[in-house]
């Protein structure tokens, strides 16, 4: 009678379903991009979940002919790395299936006791199957499983895997096709950055080239230039900015890390450790990633290209490639490689514009190559033409003599007007006129207060009456005097009376002072006139006044008028050439802001010998020009502004436009002043 236990066709189609759901799955990771561990680890706890199995390993040569895990499920149960020899054996095992590119099942402890020979030195049974890439064996998968199975079970198991490892190919395959895919794209950039790096000839425009599409090689977060100058390197270019603060802390220590690196003449490559760095560098690269918070810093010397034919020739470094990575410190896969490329052909572009850009008389030798169209046939007559007219004008500037004058800044005054100041310190406390009124000579205009003067005048006069009355009682006290009695005493208080009117006489004269600063506190008219100042109450009303403070204008409308013109310095000597060529015939033609269409005429009358600083126009001198005021009868007003050129004679055209740059040539280069 049989006592095997039937089988549940339920259970067994369920874990058909898994089986089948596991294979899928891994159908579906052969065709995504992963890497190849992260593949392996779930490619192979799937195949051993199928199996049942106790655990595996993943197995692939390595670049010195040995073998390399990959990836491994409880290899340690198995007890192969407890003993040197069974490693040995097992690791033949595995290198025949690799070589021989056929799958196997090696049972429990076979081979034990042949030296030297291949073996199964665990109580497991190990199922072995190859994984392929056109008849080249790429890997071995090794599974773990538990022994006793009958023989078309294991057969069942091995046929399993084989299946698996074709799943494996697939993966490898379609990791090589993207590898070749991903090769024919960097090439493709990368021709791409060396075209576009060398179009321009100009520092600055290679340089920005080189930091953009760098970083689009490289594949980092930020790519800058530096360009050396002397001993020091200066950030030309960074990625992503067209322009940048070159004065900005990030920056400046960008510029003393390149300088520092270049110095040195070997490239950075920074990650966090500076232990192995020069003390310069490391002090520089701290001090700029302290500021950038980068997390990974190449700094890569860019040297001129040297003579293939002379092997010892080392040119000095031109400049700097900084490669960062902000908030990643591992370098990306192949990162190294790319920047070592983008180094040299940006070593080559930046020399090549650096050259070219230092050649003598550069900017003279490009204009002239582009202006070789202009003696072209058909260009050629109408060349001739422009350069004659060109001529001519030029003649015409030298030669054809026109008026010369200068213009000037200048305000109507009348000849006739005094400036009120100030005699004492005060606060003026009132104004007794306003603008435009009119006065007579001694009027009061306005009242000071001093409070100080005001107790020092009753300080005074209380001294002088207690003098006083003491002189009186001496002079009574001598009156009185027997002089047959005390002699001594008469002359004591002769004496005395002497000490106190000298005392008297001094109080007297300190309050004549002050009463004297007490009349200057009342501020009076100089002359008949009119008062010019603008906005006399607001100005100085409640103000408090030194000695000497210009308080207000009084000016006489109704007398002569005059032009007073504020010259610039530098123009002086035209002046003063035309003042002893013409004498008191000098003209000035004038227009009133408030009139320009209408000019008038003057003739200069005096001219000041010493100049004033004023304002915004520097050194001035004043002109001084009579005019006629029936001509401007209506328009007379103090201060008003007037646009005048003084007549200095005949000039050719060419000077009477280009006089101020003549004369700047001539003060400051031909003939500068020694300061």
């Amino acid at each position: 009678m049989s006592t095997e236990q039937p089988v549940d066709p339920h259970l067994v189609e369920q874990t058909k379903q898994q089986i089948r759901s596991l294979v899928v799955e891994i159908a579906q990771l052969a065709k995504q991009d992963l890497s190849a561990r992260d593949f392996y680890g779930e490619f192979l706890s799937r195949v051993v979940s199928a199996l049942a199995a106790m655990g595996g390993a993943v197995w692939a040569p390595g670049e010195s002919g040995g073998l390399e895990l990959q990836y491994q499920i409880n290899l340690r149960d198995t007890r192969l790395p407890e003993s040197q020899e069974n490693l040995v054996r097992h690791g033949m095992l595995v290198h025949k299936t690799l070589t021989s590119g056929e799958g196997a099942l090696v049972a429990p402890h076979s081979g034990e006791g042949e030296n030297g020979q291949a073996g199964n030195p665990t109580d497991f049974l190990l199922i072995l199957g190859p994984v392929k890439v056109d008849q080249d064996t790429r890997g071995v998968v090794e599974i773990f499983q538990r022994p006793g199975a009958p023989t078309t079970t294991q057969r069942g198991y091995l046929k399993f895997l084989l299946q698996m490892c074709d799943l494996a190919s697939d993966y490898l395959k379609n990791r090589q096709l993207r590898h070749f895919t991903d090769r024919q794209t960097l090439w493709n950039q990368l021709e791409n950055f060396s075209r576009m790096a060398h179009i321009s000839l100009n520092p600055r425009e290679a340089a920005y080239t080189i930091a953009n599409e760098g970083r689009r090689l490289i594949e980092c977060d930020r790519v800058s230039v530096a360009i050396r100058r002397g001993r020091k390197c200066t950030i030309e270019a960074i990625s992503g900015q067209d322009t940048f603060d070159r004065r900005s802390n990030t920056v400046s220590l960008l510029n003393r890390l390149a300088t520092a690196v270049v110095a040195s003449g070997e490239p950075l490559w920074y990650s966090g450790d500076s232990s192995d760095l020069a003390p310069q560098v490391e002090e520089a690269v701290q001090e700029y990633v302290d500021d950038s918070h980068s997390k990974n810093v190449a700094v890569l010397p860019l040297r001129r290209p040297s003579d293939p034919s002379d092997e010892k020739a080392e040119h000095e470094p031109i400049g700097a490639l900084i490669v960062e990575q902000i908030e990643d410190a591992r370098p990306r896969e192949g990162m190294v490689q790319r920047v070592n490329v983008v180094c040299d052909h940006s070593s080559l572009a930046l020399a090549n514009a650096l050259e070219h850009n230092g050649l003598f008389l550069l900017p003279l030798w490009r204009a002239l190559g582009k202006a070789t169209w202009v003696l072209r046939a058909r260009t050629l007559p109408k060349t001739i033409s422009v350069v004659l007219v060109v001529a001519a004008l030029i003649t015409a500037m030298a030669v054809v003599p026109v008026n010369f004058t200068l213009l000037g800044d200048g305000e109507l005054q009348p000849v006739t007007r005094r400036d009120v100041f100030s005699a004492t310190e005060g606060t003026i406390v009132k104004v007794h006129v306003r603008t435009n009124d009119v006065v007579q000579s001694g009027q009061l205009l306005a009242e000071m207060d001093n409070p100080e003067l005001d107790v020092a005048i009753a300080r005074a006069h209380g001294e002088l009456l207690a003098a006083q009355r003491k002189y009186s009682g001496i002079a009574e006290a001598l009156h009185n005097q027997d002089r047959g009695k005390e002699p001594g005493e008469r002359e004591r208080l002769t004496g005395e009376q002497i000490q106190v009117e000298e005392e008297i006489r001094s109080l007297e004269r300190q309050l004549d002072i002050h009463r004297t600063r007490e009349q200057q506190l009342r501020v009076i008219s100089p002359i008949d006139g009119q008062i010019t100042t603008p906005d006399l109450e607001r100005e100085l009303l409640t103000r408090t006044v030194p000695p000497g403070k210009r308080l207000m204008s009084v000016a006489d409308p109704k007398g002569a008028w005059q032009l007073e013109i504020h010259m610039d310095e530098s123009r002086m000597g035209h002046i003063t050439r035309a003042q002893h060529e013409f004498g008191k015939d000098l003209r000035v033609t004038y227009h009133l802001a408030t009139d320009p269409a209408a000019n008038h005429e003057g003739r200069v009358t005096e001219v000041h010998w010493s100049a004033e600083l004023r304002g915004d126009k520097g050194n001035t001198v004043t002109i001084k020009v009579a005019i006629d005021k029936s001509e401007l009868e209506d328009l007379l007003r103090p201060g008003a502004t007037v646009k005048a050129r003084v007549y200095c004679g005949k000039r050719s055209f060419g000077y009477r436009w280009l006089h101020d740059a003549i004369d700047f040539v001539r003060s400051r280069v031909l003939f500068p002043m020694n300061l």
